[in-house]
């Protein structure tokens, strides 16, 4: 039987580099019927037309090491990534505090969200504290609560019963940040696919059979739509706190389904990060009416992970070996090129993800400058950015 093992360490960004773990396990898309087959086509070459976006960028999901923030910034610049959101800000005293002085160093170009501790769910005093912690980390200048996935598959209290994504015990926090202005970001489960048996017959083998620790096949976790029922109910709770699903609402697989949430629930916005793979299977018309349907609720998000070394890099996913030049130039882009061109059938960001070919979107440039910045620019507040 497998288990999900949290790790606390006082740097979190560690607990990117550590991939087992439950809070930084990989991102990408589900099972389902609609992909090719991963021989159909060989690889093709890409426009160095799209080693930069068509317009400038807010990345709102990536995963960076403070020590590492000369290598993060020459790669922003050069790909016209204006800000970018770093996750894994930790709270105080455990990580926090070095985040928020890479913002500083990069004056604010790298904005931090803070976590929380969840040890302790369950005791008398467990939500005094963790509303000490969010009170703290928005006196900080903190922006955004980013909440991984372990809540609701690893995170248990004092009993020892799991913790659920919508426990009714954890409300006032939800309810504190929306006062405090805060954006929640919250990843719930994981691809499909990572919840049915790992082999041959498993569309994400590559992934899981590289990264065992990444399968919750096992019946001792909650379901795939059991995790997403709870977190839709968590997001429908709250109408005053501003949130964003994580990976395309943590379900890619099925956009009708995000659609309906995004329809019920004016304060959700979602992040396109580490899903280009799944939402390039889907037909590229019915993606580009969704996109414009909600092109003021979408907001670009890739997974970057960067380190202080080359090798310690997550392209949204990682394989059995640091990825290379030439995997970091395919990620960026197919990235840009999933959603500026007309393209049919090329190779995604990421391979490991699933081996089969996406369908490019197209979208106009009204959209591309709402999805690629002025969404986030104005959900955070950003307001020196600008989208020419």
């Amino acid at each position: 039987m497998s288990t999900v093992t949290v790790v606390i360490v006082n740097r979190p960004f560690n607990l990117l580099l550590r991939f087992g773990i439950a809070l930084t396990a990989c991102r990408g898309p589900g099972s389902g019927a609609r992909g090719r087959s991963p021989d159909a086509q060989a690889p093709t070459a890409v426009s160095p037309q799209y080693d930069r976006p068509a317009f400038p960028v807010i990345d709102v999901h990536t995963h960076f090491d403070p020590e590492a923030t000369p290598r993060i910034v020459a790669t922003l610049d050069a790909r016209n990534v204006r800000y970018a959101v770093n996750l894994s800000g930790g709270w105080p005293g455990h990580g926090l505090e070095e985040a928020l002085a890479q913002a500083r160093v990069t004056h604010g170009r790298i904005v931090p969200f803070c976590m929380l501790d969840w040890r302790g769910v369950g005791r008398p005093d467990f939500v005094e504290n963790a509303l000490a912690t969010l009170d703290r980390c928005a006196r900080l200048g903190v922006r955004g609560w980013k909440i991984a996935k372990n809540l609701g598959l690893g995170v248990t209290d004092t009993a020892g019963a799991r913790v659920a994504v919508d426990d009714p015990r954890l409300d006032p926090l939800f309810a504190r940040a929306g006062s405090l202005g805060m954006v929640v970001l919250i990843h719930s489960g994981d691809p499909r696919a990572f919840f049915e048996p790992p082999g041959p017959s498993n569309e994400r083998n590559d992934e899981l059979r590289a990264h065992p620790g990444w399968s919750f096949a096992d019946p001792v976790y909650p379901r795939w739509s059991e995790l997403l029922g709870e977190f839709e109910r968590r997001v429908a709770r709250h109408p005053g706190t501003r949130f964003i699903g994580a990976h395309f609402g943590n379900a890619a697989e099925d956009p009708d389904r995000v659609s309906r949430l995004l329809a019920q629930c004016p304060n959700y916005y979602i992040d396109t990060a580490a899903r280009i793979p799944e939402m390039g299977r889907h037909p590229a018309a019915q993606m580009r009416r969704f996109f414009e349907r909600w092109e003021d609720r979408i907001v670009f998000g890739t997974d970057l992970g960067m380190g202080v070394e080359p090798e310690a890099t997550m392209l949204g996913s990682t394989g059995e070996t640091p990825p290379g030049p030439e995997d970091i130039t395919r990620f960026w882009r197919a990235t840009f090129r999933y959603f500026e061109s007309n393209d049919r059938q090329f190779e995604h960001p990421t391979p490991i993800q699933g081996r089969w070919r996406i369908d490019g979107l197209g979208l106009s440039p009204r959209v591309l400058r709402k999805v690629y910045g002025e969404n986030a620019a104005r959900l955070l507040n950003l307001t020196e950015f600008s989208s020419p």
